[in-house]
């Protein structure tokens, strides 16, 4: 009996994988438990596990008296002298209980606090094997499905597959074999919740990082992924290595290596684009496969105008905007795409209006345009340095410029303040014909 308890604890910590020590403070706490069950919270006990006996021994402590008032606490000395002779009154003796006489219902109580020591054991294990997991890329079995939550097990535990992280197009079945992106560790009182993903770009990453060992040994890196789950990815990698090609790379031989990605994220289309510290050509590259004239950067605005031919227009959009939109989302700059032929005629728009002020011509009108000048109130609001950068223009004129924009804007406003006032008065004369 002694070595069944000591074997008894050996087997389940091996198994449950439990500290030996917190499965003995469990038996302990048990049966202190069951003891304060059985006499009342008002005698003071100790559990102590024998490691020699193999057992659980509980010893209640009473003070050593002359006169003994309450039985449940005090002990005469008389008796007190039988168990030890050298006590002296005042002192707290220990007296080993007879841990036989406890009933069903304490050996019951006792029962129940193991098994939730045990529980409370196992779901620390698990918090402790995962809290530092997060961004892992794991496999498992789809156990079974729980008011639309995924439950997959992953060996020793289970974890979450929320609705909002599951791909609408892919069909999860009971049974099948499942790789998830670990999204978080969530600590609760019904122990820890591990939550999956399988919408999120790190499952892409991962997925790309099993399958091209150049992206295991650092000689590729991954600078960006960004997803519409189920449909399309836009992935952007660097080599450091002259000689490595990062896109031939996690492309594989005859496609192998994307293609494993690709039936992983069942048929998710995937463009890997070669990333690059200059802004417009990584936009250019992530645009892809759509082919590109000519960009506009505003650094300001972080924003780029990117012009195509006509015929390229739909390609760079993509079908509802989902390839100028991925791309948008991998760069981080803000897209305006636009067809040589819009901008052709925007041009032309900007140069007959330029041209309309007093004292510029179709040349003047032609450089202005090319250094970013587009309207009269551009030219007023420029500095006299500002315009002499454009070419034909010196420090005169440019001061000329200036005072001419400013008279032509102010006609402007004159004539826009006329329209007004004569449309006011419209609008009078046909309230009143409308009363009479």
């Amino acid at each position: 009996m002694i070595s069944d308890l000591t074997r008894l604890i050996d087997e389940v910590g091996k198994s449950k994988g439990i500290n030996r020590e917190i499965l003995i403070e469990a038996l302990e706490s048990a049966m202190l438990t069951a003891a304060k069950k059985k006499f009342g919270p008002y005698q003071e006990i100790e559990a102590n596990f024998n490691e020699e006996l193999g057992e659980v021994e509980l010893f209640e402590f009473k003070t050593v008296v002359n006169e003994v008032k309450d039985l449940r606490v005090e002990i005469s000395f008389e008796e007190a002298v039988e168990l030890d002779p050298g006590v002296e009154i005042g002192d707290s003796l220990g007296i080993k209980m007879d841990v036989g006489t406890f009933g069903r219902i304490s050996a019951q109580t006792a029962k129940q606090v193991i098994i939730q020591k045990v529980r409370d054991a196992e779901r620390e294990n698990v918090y402790n094997d995962y809290k530092d997991r997060k961004g892992e890329l794991v496999n498992g079995i789809i156990h079974r499905i729980d008011r639309n939550n995924i439950i997959i097990n992953l060996g020793r535990s289970e974890a979450i597959l929320p609705p909002h992280e599951q791909v609408s197009k892919e069909v999860y079945t009971q049974g099948n074999r499942i790789k998830a992106y670990i999204l978080d560790i969530l600590k609760s009182s019904k122990g820890p919740q591990i939550i999956l993903s399988r919408t999120h770009p790190g499952l892409l990453i991962r997925l790309f990082e099993v399958e091209v060992p150049e992206i295991s040994e650092q000689i590729v890196k991954i600078k960006g992924a960004v997803r519409e789950p189920g449909s399309r990815a836009k992935i952007a990698v660097y080599s450091g290595d002259l000689d490595v090609d990062p896109v031939g790379a996690c492309v594989g031989m005859k496609g192998s290596r994307v293609r494993s990605v690709v039936q992983e994220l069942h048929g998710e289309k995937i463009d890997i684009v070669p990333w690059s510290d200059d802004p417009a050509k990584f936009v250019c590259n992530a645009l892809s496969p759509a082919e590109i004239s000519e960009v506009i950067i505003d650094d300001a605005g972080k924003t780029m105008e990117v012009i195509v031919a006509d015929d390229q227009l739909s390609l760079a959009i993509g079908k509802k905007g989902q390839n100028v939109r991925l791309a948008a989302r991998l760069t981080g700059w803000k897209i305006d795409i636009k067809s040589e032929s819009k901008v052709a005629g925007i041009s032309e728009d900007i140069h007959n209006a330029l041209v309309d002020i007093p004292g510029i011509g179709y040349s003047t009108a032609g450089a202005l345009f090319n250094r970013g000048f587009f309207s009269a109130y551009d030219i007023f609001s420029a500095s006299i340095e500002e315009l002499t950068k454009v070419e034909g223009i010196g420090e005169k004129k440019a001061d000329r410029l200036k005072k001419t924009t400013e008279e032509y804007l102010k006609q402007k406003d004159l004539e826009k303040s006329d329209e007004n006032s004569t449309k006011d008065i419209s609008l009078a004369s046909g309230e009143e014909d409308e009363a009479k």
